[in-house]
């Protein structure tokens, strides 16, 4: 009876999903486009175009004077204004001061529609303000075990000094909120780098300690809210471990960056390793000397931009190189952006 009852069962629902046609001839529907909203213009737009098109970009190094120098260049070179401008916030005198001037081209690259980025080759806590680049107690310095301690322990005496530090940044940050910039920011850059004060500790109290008690004082106890954090790694043969030793945790960052100056270019192995730390968010070519190609940016569609090292462009690629790479349609150009409200 059972058996009988189950064959009855098992010949009405195939009698009706006849009576349906043959679906199977019937295209499957599409998926809706995923749509991310981050609360961030910038950072929705970045999502919007990964893997698909990267934004091209210059860094502006010294002086703080002259905030658009390399960014002209590559205008004269290619007939293209970058969509991505990035500058710094410096450490000798002479460029500290003109911080405003950085800050005000900021908020006019803003204006015109320019991705934003500010990075800081910041003196050595342990040290003085300002300081040179590579005199044993620059940005090319170190601290002994006894120094970092200090540095990341709440209320002591090189801590402060670092919060000090962070307070007058903070600062010319809050005037570009107040003009509603958003600043992908990229603070303690190149986290694997041993040859800057802050790098190259691995672990939960080496640089990504220090990078998270830099997000928190800035976000939380200073109140800013226009930051989109960059966590930037360098392309070390190390770089599949650094990317877990250094990794302050998904709520640190926004984006992964890596800096391609180690030698072998474009490699499918960075890049894999990078989309699998992301985890879906976006990556970015924090720095590099030589750019990458329109056919490495086609096998390669996640990088979401790219940013050339100044003069080191110049140095690595020829000036028909740089006008091919910034006329393609993989390349979006100043003129291509969508603008910000």
């Amino acid at each position: 009876m059972k058996k009988q009852l189950l064959f009855f069962v098992i010949s009405i629902f195939f009698l009706f999903s006849s009576c349906g046609g043959d679906e199977s001839s019937e295209p499957e529907p599409e998926e809706p486009e995923v749509v991310v909203e981050t609360g961030f213009q910038t950072l929705d737009y970045l999502y919007s175009i990964s893997g698909s098109k990267t934004v091209g970009g210059i860094h502006n190094r010294e002086p703080a004077s002259t905030p658009t120098k390399w960014t002209d260049e590559i205008y004269n070179s290619s007939g293209k204004y970058p969509g991505y401008w990035s500058n710094d916030f410096y450490f000798q005198s002479y460029n500290i001061e003109n911080r405003s001037v950085v800050i005000q081209e900021a908020i006019n690259q803003w204006q015109k529609g320019a991705i934003v980025n500010l990075m800081w080759h910041a003196c050595n806590p342990a040290n003085s303000q300002p300081c040179e680049w590579d005199n044993g107690t620059g940005v090319l310095s170190t601290l002994t075990d006894a120094q970092w301690t200090e540095l990341i322990t709440d209320g002591a005496p090189i801590n402060l000094r670092w919060k000090a530090m962070l307070d007058e940044v903070a600062a010319h940050l809050q005037v570009l909120e107040d003009n509603s910039v958003e600043v992908l920011w990229r603070p303690l850059h190149e986290m694997n780098q041993g040859k800057f004060w802050w790098g190259g500790r691995p672990g939960a109290n080496g640089t990504r300690k220090l990078y998270q008690l830099t997000h928190d004082y800035l976000t939380k106890t200073k109140g800013l809210t226009n930051l989109i954090w960059v966590w930037d790694m360098q392309d070390f043969p190390t770089l599949a471990n650094d990317l877990v030793n250094y990794n302050p945790g998904d709520d640190y960052w926004d984006i992964a960056a890596l800096d391609f100056y180690e030698g072998s270019g474009y490699s499918q192995t960075k890049y894999n390793a990078m989309v699998k730390v992301a985890n879906g968010k976006p990556i970015a070519i924090g720095e590099c000397e030589k750019y990458p190609t329109v056919e490495e940016l086609t096998y390669q569609p996640k990088w979401v931009f790219f940013m050339g090292w100044s003069e080191l462009v110049y140095d690595n690629n020829t000036a028909s190189e740089i006008k091919t790479l910034f006329n393609s349609a993989k390349v979006i150009t100043l003129d291509e952006m969508p603008g910000w409200e």
